[in-house]
């Protein structure tokens, strides 16, 4: 594995000069000023350069070795030709990307794909693979050192087969048509293309997916053309403007129709459902509209995106996933009366999760935990389930849950019940103690501070405390987020834990 060390910079040590005379004096100043001089003269380039391999990982407390650190990647520009039924492919990346630090060399994380090529700055770099906690690394070595600060760009061909099992989680989903989507949260965007694989490292992205006439390609963003391919193919480009992290990723080929729509102040709306069911789904979509209405006036805050969709398969994945704007849904949801739930949950993730996105992986109840939240507000307001109801219920479990998987605001894994309706529960308590008026301000805060960034908790109880101006709601927040025993509800005193 790649070593993380600090750049050292080498200086000469230093002599008092002592003269016995007057010329001896003027020749160590006339020496002096004329190094001087040359040191003005030399070019930047000259100064110490003691570049060092990226780390390996950037040390999120859930998974240390997930990401990499020693640079920031600016752009990512995917092309992907997808054979279906076979599910074989090639791909080429090209990244764009900023050192950190000087580097003699950086990583990638990737799961069970061929390299084929790599290259950076137009240059043939060498490379290698080993195993990783979450998957597999790739250790490139360019031809030449890369100074902090400077951009430098990658580019790296290779192909697989999207049935091939991963060292980590599998990131495909593969439907009964021979087509796939993609669900790569957390760690599993790697399993289709080299990336830097942690939400602390956004991007903006570019894709070029190519599939055979007849099959339709999606991702997130907009699509802005087609064009004919070689082998009576098609290429479909989409763009992505706004900063993405990897695990966000939203691409798939399938026998599937664009439906279009309008959402508020003109937000484009496209959804992707199986092109034979378009009767059944084409009116569940048509509802995302007032949905993103809802939202929008209940969290004061405008869509963060400009554009959004559900994509809705025809079978081969049972959950429902925030993909930067278009999440991603399995068919089973829409069997339940409560669907729009699950949509709302979905679509409140866009903002918290996906424009205001965390720091690390311990910080995730600021995902959840909204999600939750303002989707129990809808199913309250639409006659499904009380929201008191719902929180005194979770109230009772989340004490026991606190013990076995860590409180909300520090799991000791991903995807329980406490980061769920555990973190909702949390935040309900915030509003029972600070009232519905400052709750809506914090939150509308948060959005709007950190919109198309990265924040942690400690920035959540900050902001907090700012919009509140008492220092008691930090105090509060902690209890709440990092206890290992549920602290009282407020207004609730006859609240107790599960027997």
């Amino acid at each position: 594995m790649a070593e993380n060390r600090t750049r050292t910079v080498r200086t000469r040590s230093t002599r008092t000069v002592r003269s016995r005379s007057t010329r001896t004096v003027r020749a160590a100043t006339a020496t002096a000023a004329a190094a001087a001089t040359l040191a003005l003269a030399l070019p930047a380039h000259a100064a110490p350069f003691d570049p060092a391999p990226g780390a390996d990982g950037v040390g999120d407390p859930l998974f240390p070795t997930l990401g990499n650190g020693g640079y920031d990647v600016r752009h990512y520009d995917l092309s992907f030709d997808f054979t279906p039924v076979t599910y074989d492919f090639t791909g080429t990346m090209k990244i764009k990307a900023r050192a950190t630090q000087d580097l003699s060399s950086f990583n990638l994380d990737v799961d069970s794909l061929t390299i084929d090529t790599v290259k950076v700055n137009g240059k043939k770099a060498a490379w290698a693979i080993t195993p990783g906690q979450s998957g597999q690394e790739l250790t490139v070595t360019p031809a030449g050192a890369l100074r902090d600060h400077r951009a430098f760009d990658v580019e790296l061909t290779y192909h697989g087969n999207g049935k091939t099992k991963p060292v980590g989680q599998p990131g495909w989903r593969h439907m009964s048509d021979g087509g796939f989507a993609s669900a790569a949260q957390a760690s599993r965007a790697d399993t289709f293309a080299p990336v830097n694989d942690h939400p602390s490292d956004k991007a903006t992205w570019s894709f070029h997916l190519t599939a055979p006439d007849g099959w339709t390609p999606a991702a997130n963003g907009n699509l802005t053309g087609a064009r004919a391919a070689a082998g009576a193919k098609k290429t479909w480009d989409f763009t992505l403007k706004s900063p993405t992290a990897p695990e966000l990723l939203g691409i798939s080929v399938n026998k599937q129709t664009y439906l279009y729509g309008r959402g508020p102040h003109g937000v484009k709306l496209r959804h992707l459902v199986p092109e034979d069911q378009q009767a059944k789904y084409k009116p569940i979509a048509e509802e995302t509209g007032g949905q993103l209405a809802w939202l929008e006036k209940t969290l004061g805050v405008r869509y963060p995106f400009d554009t959004y969709g559900v994509q809705i398969v025809r079978d081969g994945y049972s959950d429902a996933l925030e993909n930067q704007t278009l999440s991603l849904f399995g068919p089973s949801w829409f069997e339940k009366p409560t669907y729009s739930t699950t949509m709302v949950h979905e679509l409140t993730h866009q903002w918290f999760g996906d424009s205001v996105t965390p720091a690390t992986w311990q910080d995730a109840w600021m995902n959840e935990g909204p999600a939750v939240y303002y989707a129990a507000l809808w199913a309250d307001q639409k006659g499904f389930q009380p929201i008191e109801e719902k929180m005194k219920t979770a109230y009772a479990k989340l004490d026991a849950v606190r013990k076995s998987d860590g409180p909300p605001g520090k799991p000791t894994g991903l995807g329980g019940f406490n980061i769920y309706d555990g973190a909702a529960v949390s935040l309900y308590a915030l509003d029972q103690q600070i009232g519905q008026r400052q709750f809506e301000a914090v939150m509308k805060s948060w959005l709007s501070k950190h919109r198309h960034g990265n924040a942690s908790t400690q920035d959540f109880i900050d902001n907090a405390v700012k919009v509140t101006g008492d220092t008691s709601v930090g105090t509060f927040l902690r209890h709440w987020l990092f206890d290992l025993d549920n602290p009282p509800m407020p207004g609730h005193p006859d609240w107790g834990v599960a027997k």
